[in-house]
C-alpha cells in the first residue's frame, strides 16, 4: 500500500531555569513534570508508570475511562456488548467497530490492518514485550473490512474492559519487525515518528524534556493547547520547588509532606486513587535466599516491618497501609486488615523455623547458612528512607539486610534486559503495582505460568512464587462473566495471596496530582490522566 507522510512543524527552543527545555515559538504551552524519566513509550515495552502516562500524549486507545472510570468510545464507534452485537453470547468475541476516516499523524490511514498488526506483535514471541496477557490467550483475530476487527479469546474473557488497547501504526513498524525480525530495538519505542493521540513527539532530549505538538488528525478534534513538555525531575526538593516557582503546570507523585505546602501556594492538590499499592514483593523462587521458601520466614519479615510509622512518619497520614491489592476496590476482601507491626511473634516465627544466631554475631543462622536479605528499591527518596528504616527493624530481629537501589529504567528492566526484580536478584523488593487493566481487576502476576524464565523471558511473575489454588482461581475469575460470582472469586483470591505473605501493602498508593492555577477544565483519573487533555485550557 502507498503512504503518503508528512512532516510535524517544530517550535524554536528556548532556556527555561538555566536548563535546556522547550518554549513555543507562538500559540499555547504547558509543561508536565514527571519525577523519573519513561524508559519507553510504547506501551509494548514498558511497564513503568510515567511511561504509562507519557504514551497517552501520542497513543490513542480504542476506548478510555473518564475522571469516574465510565468507559467511552475513542477510536471505535460505540462500546461492544451484547445488546449491539459486539459482545457474543458465550463472551469469547469481540467485535471492534473502528470509525471511519481516522489517519495517522502522518496522514496515513489507522485502520484494522493496524490493530491487527498491533495484536499480532504483542502475542509474537519474537518480540521480548514487558508480558503478554491476555495477548495470548487470543484464538483468533480477524479483519472483515477497514472499519472491522473481530476477537476471540481461547475461553470467555471477563476482564474484555481492561483490553482497550492502544493500536501501533503497521506502516511504521512491520518494515522493521520484517527487517530485524523483533521491534524490542526499534527507534519508535522511545522516540516515535507518528501518532494517532492528542500530540505528536517533535522532540526528546534524553534526560531533560519530551515536547509534543498538538496533532490536527486526533479523532477527537485537535487539543486547546498547542504545546505540552514533558521535563524529568527526580529529585524531590527540586521537583516540589519547580512546581512552586510555576515551572511546571502539571505534576504527581509529590512527597505527602509537600501537601499543605502546595495547597498554601494555591496550587490544586488531588488525592486520586488510582489501583496502585505500594507494597512488599517477597521473592520465594530458587533464586532467592533459600529462607524464602518458608512462609514463616516471609511472615516474619512482613510482621517485623513497620508500615504503620511509615504512615505517619513518612506519608504525614495521607497515605495509609492497606491490606488488599485491589484496595479500595468492590474486590478487596472486606474481613482482611493490614498486617500488624508484630517483632515479637516475628522472632518467635524465626525461631521456630530453626533460624537462630548460633555464634552470636547477631545474625540468625541455620545449617551454616546466614539469614541475609537484599532489599532492593528504585532511588525514589521515600523508598530509600523506607529501606533505612527497614535495616534497623530486621537488625533488632537478627536478619542482615543489604539495600540496593536502581534507576527505574534498570530497576523495571525485563527478564532479557536483566532487570533485579524481573530476574529475581532480591529478597524483598518494593514498588507500587497495580492489576494491568484497571479498573478491571485482572493480573497475572501471581500465576505460575507467568514466572520469568529463558524460555519466558516476558513473565510478569517477578515473586517466582507458584501456588496451585492461586493459580485455579486467578484463571477461573477470567471466565467468570457473572460479576458477583467474580467479586467473590476475588475476595478469594485476595484472602490467599495475604495468607501467602508473598505480597503485603506498605500504603494505598493514590496518586497526588498538583495543578497549576492557569490550568483549567482539567479533569484527571488515576490511571489515564490526560484522557481529556484536547478539552485542557488555559486561565485568561
Amino acid at each position: 500500500m502507498n503512504r503518503k507522510y508528512a512532516f510535524v512543524l517544530v517550535a524554536m527552543l528556548a532556556l527555561l531555569v538555566g536548563m535546556v527545555a522547550p518554549a513555543a515559538a507562538q500559540g499555547s504551552a504547558i509543561t508536565v513534570m514527571w519525577p523519573q524519566e519513561p524508559d519507553a513509550i510504547n506501551p509494548m515495552y514498558t511497564t513503568m508508570t510515567f511511561g504509562g502516562y507519557t504514551y497517552q500524549l501520542f497513543l490513542a486507545a480504542v476506548w478510555e475511562f473518564d475522571e469516574n472510570y465510565n468507559p467511552y468510545p475513542v477510536l471505535v464507534s460505540e462500546m461492544p456488548s451484547p445488546e449491539n452485537g459486539g459482545i457474543s453470547e458465550d463472551g469469547r468475541t469481540f467485535t471492534y467497530k473502528l470509525k471511519e476516516g481516522m489517519l495517522w499523524s502522518d496522514g496515513d490511514p489507522l485502520d484494522s490492518a493496524d490493530v491487527l498488526f498491533t495484536l499480532d506483535m504483542w502475542a509474537n514471541e519474537r518480540n521480548t514485550t514487558q508480558g503478554r496477557s491476555p495477548y495470548d490467550l487470543i484464538e483468533s483475530a480477524e479483519a472483515p473490512d477497514a472499519t472491522t476487527v473481530v476477537i476471540t479469546f481461547s475461553e470467555p474473557y471477563a476482564p474484555w474492559l481492561g483490553f482497550n488497547f492502544r493500536p501501533l501504526p503497521e506502516h511504521i513498524l512491520r518494515p522493521i519487525f520484517e527487517a530485524e525480525g523483533t521491534l524490542d530495538n526499534a527507534e519508535f519505542n522511545k522516540n516515535p515518528t507518528v501518532a494517532s493521540g492528542p500530540y505528536v513527539l517533535a522532540e526528546y532530549v534524553v534526560g531533560t524534556f519530551m515536547r509534543f505538538v498538538a496533532n490536527p488528525n486526533f479523532v477527537l478534534g485537535a487539543p486547546k493547547i498547542e504545546t505540552v513538555v514533558v521535563t524529568f525531575v527526580p529529585d524531590e526538593q527540586a521537583y516540589t520547588a519547580s512546581m512552586l516557582a510555576g515551572d511546571a503546570d502539571l505534576g504527581t507523585f509529590f512527597p505527602a509532606s509537600e501537601v499543605q505546602t502546595l495547597r498554601d501556594a494555591g496550587i490544586d492538590v488531588r488525592i486520586i486513587g488510582s489501583g496502585y499499592n505500594e507494597g512488599l514483593f517477597f521473592n520465594a523462587g530458587d533464586r532467592a535466599h533459600p529462607a524464602m521458601a518458608d512462609i514463616r520466614v516471609r511472615k516474619a519479615l512482613a510482621l517485623g516491618f513497620d508500615r504503620f510509622s511509615i504512615s505517619e512518619d513518612l506519608n504525614y497520614g495521607v497515605l495509609p497501609p492497606g491490606a488488599s491489592y485491589w484496595e479500595n476496590t468492590p474486590y478487596a476482601n472486606p474481613n482482611l486488615e493490614p498486617v500488624p507491626y508484630d517483632p515479637e511473634q516475628a522472632k518467635a516465627l524465626l525461631d521456630e523455623a530453626g533460624w537462630v544466631d548460633s555464634d552470636g554475631d547477631g545474625i540468625r543462622d541455620k545449617d551454616g547458612v546466614k539469614l541475609e536479605v537484599r532489599f532492593i528499591a528504585t532511588t525514589r527518596g521515600i523508598r530509600r528512607d523506607m529501606q533505612a528504616l527497614a535495616q534497623q527493624w530486621y537488625q533488632e530481629l537478627g536478619i542482615s539486610m543489604l539495600i540496593e537501589n536502581y534507576e527505574s529504567g534498570v530497576f523495571f528492566g525485563g527478564y532479557d534486559e536483566g532487570g533485579p526484580a524481573a530476574t529475581g536478584q532480591y529478597e524483598i523488593a518494593t514498588w507500587s503495582s497495580a492489576p494491568g487493566g484497571f479498573p478491571d481487576p485482572d493480573t497475572v502476576r501471581f500465576e505460575c505460568d507467568y514466572i520469568p524464565s529463558d524460555d519466558n523471558p516476558a513473565g510478569d511473575n517477578w515473586n517466582y512464587f507458584c501456588d496451585e489454588e492461586l493459580d485455579a482461581l486467578l484463571k477461573q475469575q477470567r471466565t467468570e462473566t457473572d460479576a458477583e460470582a467474580r467479586i467473590a472469586l476475588f475476595h478469594q483470591i485476595d484472602e490467599k495471596i495475604y495468607n501467602s505473605y508473598i505480597w503485603v501493602s506498605t500504603w494505598f498508593d493514590a496518586d497526588l496530582w498538583a495543578v497549576s492555577p492557569r490550568l483549567t477544565n482539567v479533569r484527571l483519573n488515576g490511571t489515564t490522566p490526560f484522557f481529556d487533555i484536547v478539552n485542557w485550557e488555559l486561565a485568561g
